[in-house]
This record gives structure tokens, C-alpha cells and sequence, in this order.
């Protein structure tokens, strides 16, 4: 009876972890990429565990390149979701193209190409997460975005350096334990990718009026936050459920580095609480003055999931919205 390798399993886990938390999220392009990237990495899982699950000797030719196409692939998908994506994404075909050469004619050069080749790209797509670059999600998946991002730099780091291990301990003393070695990386896999997604996002506790009145903000920084701000009132733009942070940057008409930059020094939130700031307030007010079911207010301020709405509800005001309109209406 044939059994399933663990590759096919780690590949399809990884896979299906990513799809889910970029579901939904539209740009130019990223879509294509993105599923170019989950199934080759599927198809990935499946070539390792037939290559030693199995014994298929002649796929060894054809996993280094189908390795070298993913980094690439995974960079276009996140740079899809940026403020300036690939205008042409063409010269990113050149890795596996040169590991496709290194194959057929220099086998020495394929691991230390592979090691450059998933670093180089882990590091492009980690910079993608810390500098703002990440702008066309809506604010609400921006989240969930930056951390598929992040874990896919993390096990293309970690792929990158097991993969070279790996290379030299077949170097000393053969292939006979590699099955158990390809064993241990895909569990290292699915480990980093659930730890990675179990483990509690930092909450950033919306500061005080007293902290808001001691930041020390300059003229210039004010006058851009009001800007902001008028850009977001302009046709009620803060209660649009897609609202991304390049379009507030477009309506602003400043980079959206500059917005994301300018929201965090003067309030010291980042731009979906800026936004979502706005958002309770205007749930506030229909609370109050009119009798719509929560539901009905939650979608008319942007939200488009209870839990988001309640969670931010309670982090501006410090109790749930039925809570806040039932005392509200005992004053």
C-alpha cells in the first residue's frame, strides 16, 4: 500500500496557510503570482517526497530548478501589493535559469546559486514589511498580509541554510540518511509556519489624550495629519470597507510612506487604528442617535467582520458596543 510522504503534506499545509491569509486580497498581478507560488510549492512538496519518498532518481534534475523558480515568484507576489509594483517582472526568470545551466553543466554551482538565490529574495521580501511597502491591501488584511510575508521570508531563510547543511552532510557521508534529514525540514516547516501563526500579534494600546497632548509634534507633522484627515472625511472615504492605505495616500496626495510616517509620529498609532479611530467614532454617533441593529452600524463605518469591530470597538472605548449604547442610553 502506498503511503504519503511528509513533503506532500508540509507542501500543501505551507500552501494552504498562505492562501489563507492573502484570500480576498486583490492587486494588479499579485493574484496570478500567487497562485503560481502555492502551486509549485505544492508541486514542490510532491517532486521531494517522490524524489525520496519513492525513489524517482531523475527528479533530481528538475528540483533545483523548480526551487529556483519559487522565491522569485513568492517576491512578486508581495511586491504586487506594494506602492511601486515590478514593471516587469521578466528578469526575475533568471535564476532558474541559471540553475536549469548549472544542472546540465556545472552541478557544483547549483547549491551555492540555490543559497544566494532564497536569501536574496527573503531579505527583499522582508523589506517589504518593515518599510511600509505594503499598501495596496485594504487596512484590514494589511495584517494578515505582512505576516504571510514575513513567514514565507522565514522559511525561504530557513530552506535556504537546511538545504545547504544538507548538501554538505550528503558531501561526507552519502545519501543514505537524507530521507530522514528531508524528513526533519518539512517538519522544521510546518513547525515555524504554525508557531509563527499561533503566536499572539503585539497589541498596540491606543495612547491617551493626556500621551496624545505630550507628544511633541512639529508644524509641518500637524499640518500633514490634517490634510490626512481631511482626505478621509472627503466623501465619508473611512467608511469604505476596502479602504487601503495607497488609496487615502492618493486621495492625501502624498507617498504612502509619508502618510504612514506622519500618522505614527503624531498619534503614535499606525494607519489602520488611525483609520479605525474614525470608524468607532462614527459607530459611536449612530449608536447613540439612531436605533440600527449593530450589524447595520458596523457596515455603515467600514468594518466587515464582527470580531474586527468589536475588537476595535472595545480598544477606543473600552467596552463592546452594546455595552457603550445600553449606558448611553441610561444617561
Amino acid at each position: 500500500m502506498l503511503s504519503v510522504p511528509l513533503p506532500f503534506i508540509a507542501g500543501l499545509v505551507v500552501a494552504l496557510i498562505l492562501y489563507r491569509n492573502l484570500k480576498g486580497v486583490e492587486a494588479p498581478g499579485s493574484r496570478r503570482y500567487l497562485m503560481a507560488f502555492l502551486c509549485l510549492y505544492a508541486l514542490q512538496g510532491m517532486i521531494i517526497g517522490l524524489r525520496f519518498g519513492y525513489g524517482v532518481a531523475p527528479l533530481m534534475l528538475v528540483q533545483p530548478v523548480t526551487a529556483a523558480i519559487m522565491p522569485p515568484l513568492a517576491y512578486l507576489t508581495f511586491r504586487a501589493l506594494s506602492s511601486t509594483p515590478v514593471a516587469r517582472p521578466w528578469p526575475h526568470i533568471l535564476p532558474p535559469l541559471l540553475l536549469a545551466t548549472g544542472v546540465a553543466f556545472a552541478p557544483w554551482f547549483v547549491d551555492p546559486l540555490l543559497l544566494v538565490t532564497f536569501l536574496g529574495y527573503a531579505v527583499a521580501i522582508w523589506r517589504l514589511t518593515v518599510q511600509d511597502e505594503i499598501t495596496e491591501p485594504a487596512l484590514q488584511k494589511i495584517s494578515a498580509v505582512v505576516r504571510a510575508a514575513r513567514v514565507t521570508a522565514i522559511l525561504l531563510v530557513f530552506f535556504a541554510f537546511t538545504d545547504a547543511l544538507l548538501s554538505v552532510f550528503t558531501f561526507f557521508y552519502g545519501n543514505d540518511y537524507v530521507p530522514m534529514a528531508v524528513t526533519g525540514m518539512n517538519i522544521g516547516a510546518i513547525v515555524i509556519t504554525g508557531i509563527y501563526y499561533l503566536w499572539p500579534e503585539r497589541e498596540v494600546v491606543s495612547p491617551s489624550e493626556a500621551q496624545k497632548t505630550a507628544r511633541h509634534t512639529s508644524p509641518e507633522d500637524e499640518a500633514a495629519l490634517q490634510h490626512i484627515r481631511e482626505a478621509l472625511e472627503a466623501n465619508a472615504l473611512y467608511a469604505q470597507e476596502n479602504l487601503s492605505l495607497a488609496r487615502l495616500a492618493r486621495k492625501a496626495g502624498m507617498p504612502a510612506r509619508d502618510v504612514s510616517s506622519v500618522i505614527n509620529r503624531a498619534t503614535g498609532l499606525n494607519v489602520s487604528q488611525f483609520v479605525n479611530d474614525r470608524r468607532i467614532a462614527e459607530a459611536c454617533r449612530l449608536l447613540e442617535e439612531s436605533d440600527k441593529p449593530l450589524t447595520t452600524v458596523m457596515f455603515d463605518c467600514g468594518f466587515s467582520t464582527k470580531s474586527n469591530f468589536n475588537r476595535e470597538f472595545r480598544r477606543v472605548t473600552g467596552t463592546s458596543p452594546s455595552q457603550w449604547r445600553a449606558l448611553r442610553r441610561q444617561a
